[in-house]
This record gives structure tokens, C-alpha cells and sequence, in this order.
């Protein structure tokens, strides 16, 4: 489930990279994830009252990752900000499940996670060390990082307290959501919203995001935190892959063998 909903995200991040305005696409994923939202909460209803902190938080927390994602794709290259974003978080998220929740992996899970934070972050770096004109990129896809880090402890913790990942999937896209849309109905023109090819492939985006992330909270119920961290972050494998055969990116011997480090990490995870 962990690492279809991996795919689904790599996917997701290649559209919201290669739309025109940035900006607008993601005030239109912000739409999608909304209504979809609000959708299933009319089902489900609200989570347990325990977990409604952990939502507020969370969506304020997304929001400010949604921004940072969004300006390390306006900075740099999606082969280069999108593996260095996802990389940066697992052994954060280990870390920080072994700290606040009192999770114990064991020593190859631990391996495991090492070495797949090794494979991603070697995927970033497959074209060599970033120049000066990079570093803004890479500065940014890193923070971006740290809040993909601390949005997956707080729904981690979150979610179990929920009583029902569902619900709590819902109220967190239904809070997060409205922000960009918001914004967007101040900085664009009426007309920007009669684009229908943009608006389209923006809510498609938003509809594959929530695909993605609520599968991935399903799974944080199952799983400790610091496992379903990892396998998620085998997204950039994916994201590679887009680069190489629909982007039409260098997928050379650098970026395979750091590819075998990300399968690797995945093969000790699950031992």
C-alpha cells in the first residue's frame, strides 16, 4: 500500500512541477483535496476528539510544505529538489518515533532506513555536488524535508488516536485544503480559472494527493512510523523514472546504483 501510494506521489509532484503556474495548480490541487475532504467527512464524520489537535497542527504544518515544495520546484530541477525533499525525512521520522512514541526498530530495520536515506540522498547528488546558483534550490528542498519530517510524526501520533483514519484523513485535507484556493482568488483573475486544461490536470493532482496520503495514514495504524517513512520515500525511484522516460532526464549509472541502495533499504525494512 506504502509504496503505491509512493508512486501515486511522485506522480502527483511531476504534474505540479511541469504546470506553467505553479501558483494556480496548486490552489486547484487545494480545491480537489477540499471537496474530497468534505466528501468523505459527510460519511465518516469527525475523528475522535483526541486527534483534533493533531489535525490543526498538521494542516498548518502542510501548508507551510506545500509552499516550501512549491518554491524548490520554482528554484531548481524536479531530479534534483524532489529526491533531496523526500530524502531528507526518514531518519528524521525515525528518530523523532523513537523519541515521542517509544517505537524500537530493530537493527536492520534500522539498516534498512540508513541505507535507503543514503540511496535517496545519492540520487539527489547523481549529477555531482550543487554550485552556488543551486543552493538556493537545495536549501529549500531541504526545509521542505524537515516539514514532510514533522507532518509524518504528527499524523503518525495523530492518526492512532483517531479511532479512524479515514475521518481524520478527511478533516485534514477539508482544513488544509481552502488555503491556496483562497489566495488565489486574490492574485489570478477570474479568467485564470476558465483554464480548462490547468484546472483539470490541477485537480487531478489533488485527487492522486489524496489517494496517496490517506493510504499512507491507513498505514501509519499498521506500521511503526519510521518504516512507513522510509518505503514512502522510495517515491524518488518513481519520480526517476517519470524524469527518464516521460521528461526525457539523464537516468545514468550514478542514479542506478543509488536506485539499488533504495531497494536495498526497502529489503532490510521488511526482513
Amino acid at each position: 500500500m506504502v509504496l503505491g501510494a509512493g508512486v501515486l506521489h511522485a506522480v502527483w509532484n511531476a504534474i505540479a512541477k511541469h504546470l506553467d503556474d505553479q501558483f494556480f495548480g496548486f490552489a486547484c490541487i487545494g480545491v480537489a483535496s477540499t471537496v474530497g475532504g468534505v466528501a468523505v467527512l459527510l460519511g465518516t464524520g469527525l475523528p475522535a476528539p483526541a486527534a483534533l489537535g493533531y489535525v490543526v497542527v498538521s494542516a498548518v504544518i502542510h501548508v507551510a510544505y506545500e509552499y516550501g515544495l512549491m518554491s524548490s520546484y520554482r528554484l531548481g530541477a524536479f531530479n534534483q529538489t524532489y529526491p533531496i525533499a523526500r530524502g531528507t525525512s526518514p531518519l528524521v521520522v525515525a528518530v523523532g518515533a523513537w523519541w515521542l512514541a517509544g517505537e524500537h526498530l530493530g537493527l536492520l530495520a534500522w539498516a534498512g532506513i540508513v541505507t535507503l536515506a543514503v540511496g535517496l540522498m545519492s540520487l539527489a547528488f547523481s549529477s555531482g555536488r550543487p554550485g552556488r546558483q543551486e543552493a538556493p534550490a537545495v536549501v529549500a528542498a531541504v526545509l521542505t524535508g524537515l516539514t514532510i519530517a514533522a507532518y509524518t510524526l504528527v499524523d503518525g501520533l495523530g492518526v492512532r488516536r483517531s479511532h479512524d483514519p479515514y475521518a481524520y484523513a478527511a478533516l485534514l485535507f477539508a482544513l488544509q485544503g481552502p488555503v491556496f484556493p483562497i489566495v488565489a482568488a486574490f492574485r489570478r483573475p477570474i479568467a485564470a480559472w476558465r483554464r480548462l486544461r490547468v484546472v483539470s490536470i490541477g485537480l487531478l493532482a489533488g485527487l492522486l494527493s489524496l489517494v496517496a496520503y490517506g493510504a499512507v495514514l491507513w498505514a501509519q495504524t499498521k506500521a511503526p512510523l519510521g518504516e512507513v517513512a522510509a518505503l514512502r520515500e522510495t517515491s524518488v525511484i518513481a519520480a526517476a523514472i517519470i524524469g527518464a522516460v516521460m521528461l526525457r532526464e539523464r537516468f545514468g549509472a550514478r542514479r542506478l546504483a543509488a536506485a539499488a541502495l533504495v531497494a536495498a533499504g526497502i529489503l532490510l525494512i521488511a526482513a
